[in-house]
């Protein structure tokens, strides 16, 4: 029976490969994302679009609204909006600590609000018993991320999965995260990665090469499978070996 799959930050990378798969699999898919022209082009067969800034609590009652009169029920949520915010105004005063509040209040806006706020309006919408909701988090949480907002915000997504696994458990609903290690073939560095960073990556790696979107993608659909049923309130972590598993 096809399922209906909500997959935010669905237009681009890892939300994108994800919502194929799923497509693939004869469910029906909404991709949400801010940019409108991002999601119109993404060519996933059947997939319903609504474009959100998913930090805005108006905004996401908006996304409910839709999803009650569209879908009724969600079976599978994936939370995969996030970045560094590079796509982000940058601060508007040169002060350094007004730099730091900047970068870390986008960091927390777009990877943990962003999350929280759809899963918290979907909430009543899950399937039960068999609704999935899942979190991309990344290797960042759990060896830093340079400047360090990125990765704390990151790792935020960890205790609220682990309390919400504890929530919606007693409905047959399972909560997981998969934090990725570095992933070619997305928008997360920009245009280009410097060689040298790329090779060093890769050199952490036990496989000798770059994670893809459909690595992920692949990892995701799993957890949203029946044979998944018995898996909750764990951070799978899909790096090639780069950082091991706790």
């Amino acid at each position: 029976m096809a399922r209906n799959v909500v997959i935010s930050g669905g237009g681009t990378g890892i939300g994108l490969a994800a919502a194929n798969v799923f497509a693939g699999d004869g469910d029906r898919v909404l991709l949400l994302g801010r940019r409108a022209e991002v999601l119109e082009k993404a060519g996933v067969p059947g997939a319903l679009t609504y474009a959100a800034d998913l930090s805005e609590p108006g905004e996401v009652r908006g996304v409910v609204d839709f999803v009650a009169r569209e879908l009724g029920t969600v079976d599978v949520l994936i939370n995969s909006a996030g970045g560094a915010g590079q796509l982000e105004p940058k601060a508007e005063s040169d002060d350094p600590l007004d730099a730091v509040a900047h970068n870390w209040t986008v960091n927390f806006r777009i990877n943990v609000l962003t999350a929280a706020l759809l899963t918290e309006g979907l909430k009543d919408r899950l399937a039960e018993p068999g609704g999935r909701v899942l979190f991309v988090s990344s290797i960042a949480a759990y060896r830093g991320s340079g400047s360090g907002a990125y990765a704390a915000a990151k790792a935020g997504l960890h205790p609220y999965a682990h309390d919400l696994a504890r929530d919606l458990g007693p409905r047959g609903i399972t909560v997981n995260v998969v934090a990725p290690g570095y992933v070619e073939e997305t928008g997360f560095f920009g245009a280009a990665i410097d060689p040298a960073r790329r090779a060093r990556l890769i050199g952490e790696t036990s496989t000798g090469r770059a994670g893809t979107p459909g690595d992920i993608a692949a990892t995701l659909h799993w957890l949203a499978s029946p044979g998944a049923g018995h898996v909750t309130s764990q951070v799978i972590q899909v790096n090639g070996g780069a950082e091991r598993g706790q």
